[in-house]
C-alpha cells in the first residue's frame, strides 16, 4: 500500500496509532457517543469500518486489507449484538470510579478478545492467536484508563466532552498498544 512506511516499527507505530486514531474521530462524524444501550449494531458497524479502513490502507496486500476490513466490521457486530457493547463509543453510567475502572477492564478485555478473535481470521500468519491477546490487553488497559480520565474530565468541566475526550485516550492507547504489534501484520 502506498501509505505504508518503508522499514521502521518506529514509524509504523506512528503510523498505526494516527490511523486507529483518525478512524475514531472519523467514526463520530456517524456515531453519537452514549451509554451502553444506545448503541445498537448498525452503529458498531459503522465505526468497527471506520476504524479499520485506516488501519487497512497501511497493510500491505490489497486483500488483507479488504479482508481486515470485514473482519473489523463483522468483530464489532457481534460484541454489540451479544451484549458487551461497542466498547470504544459507550461511557459508562457509573460515577464510582473504582467500579468504572474495573468494569472497563472487564468490557474492555472481552470486547478486544472479540475484535482481536475476528480480525485473527484475516491474519494470514501461523502466530497470528497472539494478536487475539494484544487486542485484548491492549483494550482491557486502555478502557480503564479513558474511562477514568473521561470521568475527572466531566466532573471538572461539568461537560459531556470530557467523556468523549476518555474515549479519545482509549483510542489512543488502543493505537499505540496494538502498533506496536501490528507492525508484525505486514512482514
Amino acid at each position: 500500500m502506498p501509505f505504508a512506511p518503508k522499514n521502521t516499527r518506529f514509524g509504523f507505530t506512528l503510523l498505526w496509532t494516527l490511523a486507529t486514531f483518525g478512524g475514531f474521530l472519523l467514526s463520530l462524524l456517524f456515531i453519537e457517543v452514549g451509554e451502553k444501550p444506545d448503541i445498537g449494531v448498525v452503529e458498531a458497524a459503522i465505526g468497527g469500518f471506520a476504524s479499520a479502513l485506516p488501519q487497512g490502507c497501511l497493510l500491505k496486500q490489497p486483500i488483507f486489507c479488504i479482508r481486515w476490513i470485514l473482519s473489523s466490521l463483522l468483530g464489532w457486530s457481534i460484541i454489540t449484538a451479544i451484549g458487551i457493547g461497542a466498547v470504544g463509543w459507550i461511557v459508562p453510567s457509573t460515577q464510582i470510579l473504582p467500579v468504572r475502572i474495573l468494569s472497563g477492564a472487564v468490557y474492555g478485555a472481552f470486547g478486544g478478545f472479540g475484535i482481536g478473535l475476528a480480525q485473527w481470521l484475516a491474519i494470514p500468519q501461523p502466530v497470528a492467536w497472539r494478536w487475539i491477546f494484544v487486542s485484548a490487553a491492549s483494550w482491557a488497559v486502555a478502557v480503564p484508563v479513558g474511562s477514568a480520565v473521561g470521568m475527572i474530565w466531566c466532573y471538572l468541566t461539568q461537560l459531556f466532552l470530557g467523556e468523549v475526550i476518555g474515549l479519545s485516550i482509549t483510542w489512543l492507547l488502543v493505537g499505540i498498544l496494538t502498533g506496536i504489534n501490528a507492525y508484525k501484520l505486514r512482514l
